[in-house]
């Protein structure tokens, strides 16, 4: 693809009425979530999402998330009810993505449900996502604003290290606080579905809904939903779970007592660990370390998504 100018635009009235404008005529928009920074397009128009595809290099059977500012919005292309309704009144806007089946007359882009029956719909609760989904009054579909499979970016100038050039434009909304994407979970036939830990952990879904919610299989299934490839999230150097040093060529990335080069959170916080994932990563990848080793993470609340991340970011890569 051909280079292009990729303007970076302030968190004011100005900056934000620019990037609305641009999704409205078809660009690409890079903004931040609570999450992390989502590459934005017209869901509804299939050329500007096919761009997020040439940008990204992201694989065509993977769907995108489409995110409203309310309710409201996601009823216009979503079937919203049941279990799917409970979570929704109580968890949003926030960190959960929803998977259900498309509404009629949605007029989605083939390439967002990735031709599948079923939309993943998210509203986010970042006040600056707000403003520019409530502005540019048209459903946005965005994945991380990351080259496909590379690790996500949570400031504006991981946005631009991966796409400047490819993309119309960041809106700069400064450092995400959660971190580490959604918790995206699937309901078909009135059943949930964890389909990928994230930012919400699933004891409190869980706990919303009076029973446990079981982790879907996409080997057996097939991918219903963004980030279920089995290698994503990765940096350009293998990365070595579990780890309580060091081996020679490595950079250790530690947690709580493990110190390592950085550490996602010396206290062990979980909350703390999830902010500072993906910015790690990226500080570790840069210092061209031969290998990354990290510490082990509790697989309890936020350590679920964190370790998700983490176990993508080692899988082999095809």
């Amino acid at each position: 693809m051909s280079a292009i100018e990729t303007l970076r635009l302030a968190a004011d009235e100005a900056g934000i009425g620019r990037a609305a404008a641009l999704l409205r005529e078809g660009g690409l928009v890079a903004f931040p979530t609570e999450t992390v920074y989502g590459l934005g397009a017209d869901a509804r128009n299939g050329r500007a999402v096919a761009r997020i595809f040439e940008a990204k290099g992201r694989p065509r059977f993977n769907p995108l998330i489409v995110h409203v500012p309310d309710l409201a919005a996601a009823r216009r292309i979503g079937v919203i009810d049941g279990s799917a309704e409970v979570l929704a009144e109580a968890f949003w806007p926030g960190a959960l993505t929803l998977v259900v089946p498309v509404a009629e007359g949605a007029g989605l882009s083939d390439l967002v449900t990735a031709g599948l029956p079923s939309v993943a719909l998210r509203v986010p609760e970042h006040p600056l996502a707000q403003r520019l989904l409530r502005d540019a009054g048209v459903p946005v579909a965005a994945p991380s604003a990351n080259p496909s499979g590379r690790v996500s970016p949570t400031t504006a100038e991981h946005v631009a290290e991966g796409l400047s050039d490819r993309i119309d434009a960041v809106l700069d909304g400064g450092a995400c606080p959660v971190g580490v994407e959604s918790t995206i979970l699937g309901v078909f036939d009135g059943a949930p579905r964890l389909l990928r830990p994230g930012g919400l952990p699933v004891e409190a879904l869980e706990a919303c809904l009076g029973a446990p919610i079981p982790e879907a299989r996409p080997e057996a299934e097939g991918i219903r939903a963004p980030g279920q490839l089995a290698s994503h999230y990765a940096p350009s150097v293998p990365v070595r779970l579990d780890a309580l040093s060091a081996e020679p060529g490595e950079k250790l990335l530690g947690f709580g007592p493990v110190a390592g080069d950085l550490s996602l959170s010396p206290s062990g916080d979980l909350v703390e660990a999830a902010a500072n994932l993906y910015a790690a990563l990226r500080r570790l990848d840069a210092l061209g370390a031969g290998a990354i080793a990290v510490a082990p993470v509790p697989e309890k609340g936020l350590g679920r998504a964190i370790n998700d991340r983490l176990r993508r970011a080692a899988a082999p890569r095809g």
